[in-house]
């Protein structure tokens, strides 16, 4: 007997909520700012000191730019928060950005299927970059942003060639051998 008409009923009262990414996303979040060194190590004031050439200037500078990936990332992310401040349109658009950003880029795990084809990461990569700078264009920002881009840069650039290498270690390894040595 069929029972045209009828409501389908369901076991699930509301949504379905997929944990699993959820956590997933959770636990991606928490090893990306796993990374990050403690502040107090990046600043520490006996470590800082002019290098003694260009060479050990840019040997620095690829070390700590290795090390202090993540804080940099965040002075980054800070300068560009305050440059932003004054026009909250643009702080809102790049918020919605970044999180367009994080989860269509940095935390997917399969490729993107649009009407049955599947887009690599090169096409996902140039679509979002260039929408990117067409919203900051369009919002009147692009100066400001600009400015603070060049700002972090400068910061960055100028703690990395003053921040001594000698006491930072990439590995846990890499240090157990320098105590032992």
């Amino acid at each position: 007997m069929t029972n045209y008409g009828a409501i389908p009923t369901s076991s699930h009262g509301s949504p379905v909520v997929d944990l699993d990414s959820i956590s997933r996303v959770k636990q991606q979040i928490k090893d990306g700012l796993a990374t990050r060194r403690p502040w107090r190590v990046m600043f520490d004031f006996h470590s800082m000191g002019l290098p003694r050439g260009v060479s050990d200037a840019f040997s620095r500078i690829k070390k700590n730019l290795v090390y202090f990936q993540t804080n940099y990332a965040i002075v980054f992310l800070v300068v560009i928060f305050f440059s932003l401040i004054k026009h909250p349109t643009s702080l809102i658009v790049l918020t919605v950005l970044v999180f367009v950003w994080i989860f269509l880029y940095f935390l997917r795990d399969e490729p993107i299927k649009l009407f049955s084809y599947q887009v690599d990461d090169k096409t996902v990569l140039v679509c979002l970059s260039v929408i990117t700078i067409v919203l900051l264009f369009l919002t009147n920002a692009t100066l400001n942003i600009a400015g603070a881009l060049l700002i972090g840069a400068v910061l960055v650039l100028i703690h990395a060639v003053v921040r001594k290498t000698d006491d930072l270690f990439l590995d846990e390894e890499a240090a157990m051998a320098e105590t032992l040595a």
